[in-house]
């Protein structure tokens, strides 16, 4: 049997999930009011140190469960004190082994104070667990803290050997937490597993994807990670625009390493903010594990072909069967405005498919042309803004052809010009002169002022006040066989004028 079961693992995914006694609570139509309460004493080391547990005691109906373990979760976002309305996390075996409420050890009460229709937890399960991956169950509660009516609850699975045997075939293998943006080459906390306590499994996959021949590279993530599982992960957290998750901002994950193979399961976590913005790319990842797997040019068409495969998932029609029946249960309880707060995201998932199909139907570009001298063959410039009254158009400077940016009077001007560029293997430095008047910037994760960057990753490279014409820089390293990416030169700013030369603008291969 043992070996029948290594087999199921060496095959390359999770298992079929087996039904526990947990399926009656989630497949149920009620929701749950919770109580919980607790001591003066501990509402108060809950105030000093709101990371560790602390005793309380919760009641559901005529259940009373005294002496279990609650602390306070979330993150700069979703974190609120004690006093407030926090999200807590419930253990219920911490300080007495065994205890369990419907089949939970362990559960999370988000406060959804990220998302107004408290629909997003619920509705990423579905569609993940629909999609083979491994992922919470999501259900409703209504939550007393302290004799204080706090509202609608939105209530999740933990992660723990329960769930991991719902989906795998063995549950001793090592589970870390992710952390608040932590990259997997960080003392991840390990929440359980028999195996080393040195991250050795954790320091192997880094390993194995900064490996810098490609041929072993390849070989040695396959051998720490189930690349098949990894890409269908990937894939629904950026079809959902899971931007607070591992592709996109090393945030939001759990990472489970089999025991009998030893590669490492991604599972997803903390789904609160999805569908935010419809036109976010579904091929583009910034993560290590993610850059590494997108790096390889056959497990990107497979990435492609996955994304092809899922789409069905976010049919409209589908996912209002999903919501639907949740949001007429939900509705007593929410606020004015919570049907146009739906409306909203119904709208915004409808404008996703939409804009999932538009970018599989573009054609892979071919690889950028390099010359002999290492110069790449830049194309036309794409014009897009963000704000209605910034100025952004070709003009000339100083008898130099420029492209002109100009904050307006509304006071935001995040505007670019772009184009699409597919690398191959390699590193590059990306180039242009540059001329601000006046410039009060804009600072965010993908930089301030005027300056050049590519659509993976924010930049360092800055100009604001008012200059004379000044080179920038901006390096790219293209680590896998190689990857698509958009150039991007742009200003961000609240008000004044910067000027980019075109002739001086280069792609330059090292």
């Amino acid at each position: 049997m043992r070996l029948l079961l290594a087999a199921l693992c060496l095959a390359g995914c999770a298992t079929a999930p087996v039904r526990d006694e947990r399926d009656a609570f989630f497949g149920s139509l009620v929701i749950p009011e919770l109580r919980i309460d607790l001591q003066d004493r501990e509402v108060a080391q809950l105030e000093q140190d709101p990371r560790s547990y602390v005793p309380a005691t919760l009641t559901e109906g005529g259940a009373v469960h005294r002496g279990i373990g609650i602390k306070l979760k979330g993150a700069a976002g979703s974190f609120r004190e004690i006093g407030d309305r926090p999200a807590i996390t419930v253990h219920l075996s911490k300080f007495t082994k065994g205890r369990t409420l419907h089949g939970l050890t362990k559960f999370h009460l988000n406060n959804s104070v990220q998302d107004e229709t408290c629909l997003n937890e619920f509705l990423a399960s579905e569609l993940l667990r629909a999609a083979g991956v491994p992922a919470p169950r999501v259900a409703h509660a209504r939550l007393w803290l302290n004799g204080r009516d706090l509202g609608l609850y939105v209530l999740k699975e933990g992660v723990d050997a329960t769930f991991l045997a719902r989906h795998f075939p063995a549950t001793a293998g090592n589970l870390y937490d992710g952390g608040f943006v932590q990259e997997i080459d960080v003392d991840l906390e390990k929440d359980g597993g028999t195996g080393p306590d040195d991250r050795s499994d954790l320091k192997a996959l880094a390993a194995a994807c900064r490996e810098e021949d490609l041929d072993a590279r390849w070989m040695a993530v396959e051998k720490r990670l189930d690349v098949d599982a990894f890409i269908t992960f990937t894939a629904m957290e950026l079809m959902m625009g899971h931007w607070d998750g591992y592709a996109l901002n090393v945030n939001n994950y759990r990472v489970y390493f089999h025991p009998f193979d030893g590669r490492a399961h991604f599972l997803p976590h903390g789904m609160d903010q999805l569908f935010q913005d419809p036109g976010a790319s579904i091929f583009e990842a910034r993560s290590l594990v993610a850059s590494t797997v997108m790096g390889r040019n056959a497990w990107r068409a497979a990435f492609r072909r996955g994304v092809q495969r899922l789409l069905p998932l976010f049919a409209v029609g589908r996912v209002s069967g999903i919501v639907d029946p949740v949001v007429a249960r939900l509705r007593p309880m929410m606020p004015e405005g919570y049907d146009d707060a739906v409306r909203d995201l119904m709208a915004r998932i409808a404008a996703r498919v939409e804009s999932m199909k538009e970018q599989l139907a573009r054609p892979v570009p071919p690889l950028t042309e390099i010359d002999a001298k290492g110069v790449a063959r830049l194309g036309p410039w794409q014009a897009l803004s963000e704000g209605d009254d910034a100025t952004i158009e070709l003009a000339a400077r100083d008898g130099r052809e420029v492209m002109r940016f100009r904050a307006g009077p509304g006071g935001v001007c995040i505007a670019s010009y772009r184009q699409r560029v597919h690398l191959p293997h390699g590193t590059y430095v990306f180039r242009a002169l540059v001329r601000a008047e006046e410039v009060l910037s804009i600072r965010d994760e993908w930089g301030s002022g005027a300056g050049l960057r590519t659509s993976i990753e924010g930049r360092v490279n800055r100009v604001a006040g008012t200059t004379g014409w000044r080179e920038l820089v901006c390096p790219i390293d293209v680590p896998g066989d190689s990857r698509e990416m958009d150039l991007v030169i742009e200003l961000r700013a609240k008000q004044g004028e910067a000027w980019f030369d075109r002739g001086s603008i280069r792609l330059i291969r090292e």
